[in-house]
């Protein structure tokens, strides 16, 4: 099935309006429409926004009290040409 991506805005009657080209005259289809309103880049999205509870990398920093977990080493990074 395949999904279409589109942003598209109300307008002062608060009516969205889409048009869905299909390419398949006089058939039918089913739709599904999930609204979802649009984020402008300077508001970033808070954790609470993507569905993580109130305070809660707060509350995890400092949860792991094993002495023996350590960051291993990462190793060289691949040095690519141009960059």
């Amino acid at each position: 099935m395949p999904t279409h991506r589109t942003l598209s805005k109300a307008g002062r009657d608060g009516v969205l309006h889409l048009e869905i080209p299909v390419g398949t005259p006089d058939a039918e289809f089913e739709v599904v429409v999930v609204l979802q309103p649009s984020r402008p880049a300077s508001d970033p999205a808070t954790l609470e926004d993507l569905g993580w509870p109130p305070a809660s990398f707060e509350q995890a920093a400092g949860l792991i009290q094993d002495p023996t977990l350590r960051r291993h080493e990462q190793g060289e990074f691949q040095r690519r040409p141009g960059f």
